[in-house]
């Protein structure tokens, strides 16, 4: 029994063309939509790429672009297809390919759900790759004479003041690093000498952080040094007092800003997958009604269309079947008396009996 079977008249088959070809012109946008979203993404991850670890976080923008361009060039062919179906004759050309297509267009929609939900799944290999970029980030602030890290400290200062943001996890994280390079600081001073000696690596470890975790709205100068010492500042209480640096690290601002950005564009996607989904079935009532009315003869009268032939469970078994023949149509049985199970038609030997095989003679 056909599953959501529904009769169609010349006039409705030929509306359904004329509704489709527009739609199908509208999925071009949408999958140019889908190509800007993902683009969009990638330019996005790659602005602060410095502060994040190597990993498959492009994975989602790459499906994107990709499902954006495949969307274009299969709903442009789509539309020529809906476009001819509203002619009988012109529809007999297109008649074979019209079921490829169509499978192809649902294994494009899948990959359309697809990337919509790794816009959600993606946030814990982000906040891997962040967590590791900005600690060595923060790490190799320093270096600003070594090649390949010179650029850091520009980009970890212009993250904390674009972000509002200080750190990894929060401000406490630069005490545990030598942020101050040695060339800036007086190797002569018994301060500066007794701080290396106290720390077991050898490093200049303060309890500061940089200027640019101030925040310009406090009222009081910044203190970014001796955060943890009450008495090196006057009327300072480090426990109680609002400190006026950021308290939130950036790998969580970074984080909040990318999964904002990622929401959106999987609620889009999904937007464009049921609209996607609602055209694909759209082309498959056209495509069997078509087909029906063709094997009727009758070109201007009534037709059957549905989504399945068969109700889902005759389908998936046929298809289960399909699948698990494939690999025994190249099999031999080796069992005598068995056989072949994958042919289905008696053995005749047209009157003839004890026919000697002949083998067939080697090429020289």
């Amino acid at each position: 029994m056909a599953v959501l079977k529904v009769k169609f008249t010349k006039t409705k088959r030929d509306k359904l063309a004329q509704i489709l070809w527009i739609l199908n012109w509208v999925s071009v946008v949408s999958g140019i939509i889908l190509f800007s979203l993902g683009l969009f993404l990638k330019i996005e991850i790659k602005k602060r790429n410095e502060v994040m670890a190597k990993g498959g976080i492009n994975s989602v923008p790459n499906m994107l672009i990709s499902v954006g361009v495949i969307a274009c060039v299969v709903n442009f062919l789509g539309g020529k297809i809906c476009y001819d179906c509203s002619d009988a004759n012109k529809f007999s050309r297109w008649k074979l390919i019209m079921l490829p297509y169509i499978i192809c267009t649902f294994c494009f929609t899948f990959c359309i759900l697809l990337g919509a939900l790794m816009c959600y799944t993606m946030r814990n290999e982000l906040e891997e790759s962040l967590y590791l970029g900005l600690r060595d980030a923060i790490k190799f602030y320093k270096d600003t004479d070594i090649p390949g890290r010179c650029f850091l400290k520009k980009t970890v200062d212009m993250l904390q003041i674009g972000f509002q943001c200080c750190g990894n996890n929060g401000f406490r994280d630069w005490f545990e690093v030598q942020w101050v390079s040695a060339r800036y600081l007086n190797m002569a001073s018994k301060e500066v000498m007794d701080r290396f000696k106290s720390n077991v690596d050898g490093k200049f470890l303060v309890d500061g952080v940089p200027f640019s975790c101030c925040n310009p709205s406090s009222p009081r100068p910044c203190i970014q040094y001796q955060l943890t010492n009450n008495s090196a500042h006057y009327n300072y209480d480090f426990l109680t007092e609002e400190l006026n640096i950021w308290v939130k690290g950036c790998r969580e601002a970074l984080l909040d800003y990318y999964t904002a950005i990622m929401r959106s564009i999987g609620i889009a996607a999904l937007l464009i997958w049921l609209f996607e989904l609602s055209v694909l079935i759209g082309v498959r009532y056209l495509q069997t009604a078509m087909k029906n009315v063709l094997l009727g003869g009758d070109l201007q009268g009534e037709s059957d269309g549905w989504l399945l032939e068969n109700s889902f469970v005759e389908t998936a078994k046929y298809n289960i079947n399909i699948i698990k023949n494939l690999g025994k149509a190249n099999q031999i049985s080796t069992v005598s008396g068995m056989n072949d199970p994958n042919i289905n038609v008696q053995n005749t030997n047209c009157g003839k009996s004890n026919v000697t095989a002949k083998s067939i003679p080697a090429a020289n």
